[in-house]
């Protein structure tokens, strides 16, 4: 009977050691760290971080550094630990009165001060418009919450522009507080394909739009373009907030939408706990003792960072976008991307093997579907593309 009882406290006596606690996400944010200190979940789809930096240099891969003061904005892709630049697709970023798609207008300086990040949870205080910035993440979806410090016009920009070439974008208005989006961008990654659902809590009107080099159409609520950013706005009061959840596809608008499901209401601490609570999962897989605190720190952070790719690169149900640009169904496993197999075969995948033994067949098996769909295996795979 004991050991019964021992088996069903286990989990509950590992949970409760809160080992995401340990995780400083800012480690390697500066020097040639190529990190980042965003809201992200264990080989997440979704990457919520700051741009900080928007000119593909070596030490900007990630999209942040720890040297700089100023944010252009929150996007949900991130590469962690590249020596090459790409992602920061699908940029958000509040202001506050007139708005502008210059990204050194609606850019802002913040200070580390009123920064924090742990694992799935980022915070910030913009000071140009004294927005106070909350992020956290599902697999999926990328969770905001901006509370205005001040009275008047708030604005939300979106960007498509922002970092890598435009290849083609779209943004279709379902609704006033739902709109679709498809950014195909060319960088590292020659032809990479991302849709995004947005939802805001509460309806917003578009009161600014660039639209550039677009193809002809007549159709109300569509905007397409190689040039193309919207602004979205509405009268806040003192400490009034506006939630925005993004949830990503790489198939298209329909599997975006099913994604959206991963977070249901607008519980955003709700959100934030399931995030932490995924990372005290997976980082449980090795437990070290020591009562010195800087050593755990720097052990779970480094764990950390081998959980934050390759990620999840399949919807909800299954489907994918193949190494052909091709959709198809993931049967019997779950399909990935991310893959710097030139660095991370040593010491990365042998770990995996010993503490993720599904997610290493997993990864097996979307090797060999990309074999199969692409004609070779991946070497550095990134977004469908080798």
């Amino acid at each position: 009977m004991k050991k019964a009882i021992l088996f069903i406290l286990l989990p509950t006596l590992l949970f409760a050691q809160d080992f995401a606690k340990h995780v400083n996400p800012f480690i390697g944010t500066g020097g040639h760290g190529h990190t980042f200190p965003g809201a992200t979940v264990p080989y997440g789809m979704v990457q919520l971080s700051p741009d900080t930096r928007i000119d593909g240099s070596w030490d900007g891969c990630s999209g942040y550094h720890y040297d700089d003061n100023l944010i252009y904005g929150f996007s949900h892709t991130h590469l962690n630990g590249t020596g090459v630049s790409d992602y920061g697709d699908i940029l958000l970023m509040p202001t506050m009165g007139e708005p502008s798609f210059d990204n050194k207008i609606y850019a802002s300086t913040f200070s580390h001060a009123n920064e924090k990040a742990s694992a799935g949870f980022y915070s910030v205080k913009l000071d140009k418009h004294n927005i106070d910035v909350k992020l956290t993440s599902s697999t999926r979806v990328g969770f905001h919450e901006y509370t205005f410090n001040k009275a008047g016009q708030a604005n939300i920009i979106l960007d498509l522009n922002h970092r890598d070439k435009l290849l083609y974008g779209e943004v279709r208005i379902v609704n006033p507080t739902t709109i679709e989006i498809l950014r195909r961008s060319e960088a590292w990654a020659r032809d990479q394909y991302v849709y995004a659902r947005i939802e805001f809590n509460v309806p917003l009107k578009i009161n600014l739009v660039k639209e550039e080099n677009k193809e002809n159409t007549k159709l109300e609520g569509i905007y397409k373009g190689t040039e193309l950013a919207l602004s979205f706005s509405k009268l806040v009061k003192i400490g009034e907030k506006i939630l925005v959840k993004v949830s990503l596809s790489p198939t298209g608008y329909e599997g975006a939408k099913l994604n959206s499901s991963e977070i249901k209401g607008w519980d955003f601490e709700k959100v934030k706990k399931e995030a932490e609570q995924k990372w005290d999962s997976e980082l449980s897989k090795i437990q070290i003792t020591s009562d010195n605190k800087d050593k755990k720190t720097v052990f779970y952070t480094a764990l950390y960072h081998t959980m934050m790719q390759p990620n999840i690169a399949q919807d909800l149900d299954r489907k994918y976008r193949g190494r052909d640009n091709k959709i198809h169904v993931a049967e019997g496993f779950d399909y990935y991307s991310v893959f710097s197999l030139w660095d991370t075969f040593r010491a990365a995948h042998p770990l995996y093997t010993l503490i993720d033994k599904k997610r290493t067949a997993d990864f097996i098996n979307t090797f060999l579907k990309q074999y199969e769909q692409g004609g070779r295996l991946p070497v550095w795979e990134l977004a469908s593309n080798e």
